[in-house]
């Protein structure tokens, strides 16, 4: 994790720690997905970090911002994600993963003076519904629908591990993460909490379940493109290393008319960031479009 350090910006409720890249050039936002951490990001963070300023930030109720307090949602993550920006001072490229793409464009569209550019990768584009959830989903459709979609990352929020061996194994047993590197093994760490009797994974279920509330809760919207000039890469697997990708071809350009959308192969929802090959491409993206 080249040049890789950690800081803490003011927020409502208290501080939110982001992990930063580099010092110097135009400054990047990384937001990282429902049940994740800024070391997502760490490949990203450090190839980028030669002409670029990363900052990745533990979303409210993740990581070391863990104990900031609800409530959580797309909105509120956009106040986070706006607060960042307005610390490291200017206007950013904004690149968001999995539910951090949704934050990203929740960020655009309330806050365009803040965003000069928008990198969704595999997140953003609306969610169809699902059967058995309702416009207005109880909580238990809520949980039901993060097992189906998310099953292991969900499952894990509730477990106690009795030290990082055993919750490193959770993750090589993981069909996404057959090709096990350092960057994992240390994003696996970072995730985890002492408790009593051992150690749990730092995302507060809470904060899963409410910011699944708006990724699940079906809402019609007609396309509508974003205010700034934007990119979506989509994983050509899924969640589970699955042939079909989590997003539909096509799904980012019917949602954002004229946003380019590409497929990064030989990548699956988690490694299209935390693989080499995914992170060089996301890499890419931010600067082509800068």
């Amino acid at each position: 994790m080249t040049d890789h350090r950690t800081q803490t910006v003011p927020v409502d409720g208290g501080e939110l720690t982001v992990g930063v890249w580099g010092d110097e050039g135009p400054l990047v936002v990384a937001v990282h997905g429902i049940t994740s951490h800024h070391l997502a990001w760490a490949l990203v963070g450090a190839d980028l970090a030669a002409d670029h300023r990363v900052v990745a930030p533990d979303l409210r109720g993740r990581g070391h911002s863990r104990d900031l307090p609800g409530p959580y949602g797309m909105a509120r993550h956009a106040a986070d994600l706006a607060a960042v920006i307005q610390a490291y001072g200017g206007t950013a490229t904004v690149v968001g993963h999995s539910m951090g793409g949704w934050a990203a464009v929740e960020l655009a569209r309330a806050y365009p003076m803040l965003v000069d550019r928008l990198v969704l990768v595999d997140g953003g584009p609306a969610l169809p519904a699902l059967p058995g959830v309702t416009a207005d989903p109880t909580e238990d459709e809520i949980t039901a629908v993060i097992a189906e979609t998310i099953g292991h990352a969900y499952r894990r929020l509730t477990l106690t591990f009795p030290d990082h061996e055993a919750y490193r194994a959770t993750w090589r047993a993981h069909p996404s993460f057959a090709d096990w590197t350092e960057t994992t093994a240390a994003y696996a760490d970072y995730d985890l909490v002492a408790v009593d009797g051992g150690w749990q994974p730092a995302c507060r279920l809470a904060a899963a379940l409410e910011d699944a509330r708006d990724l699940y809760a079906w809402r019609p919207v007609a396309p509508e493109p974003l205010p700034v000039p934007a990119v979506f890469l989509r994983a050509e697997r899924g969640m589970f290393d699955q042939p079909e990708g989590m997003i539909a071809p096509g799904a980012a350009t019917r949602a954002f008319p004229g946003i380019a959308e590409s497929d990064v192969t030989g990548t699956n929802h988690y490694t299209i960031v935390l693989g080499a090959k995914g992170a060089a491409e996301v890499a890419g993206a931010v600067r082509r479009l800068s």
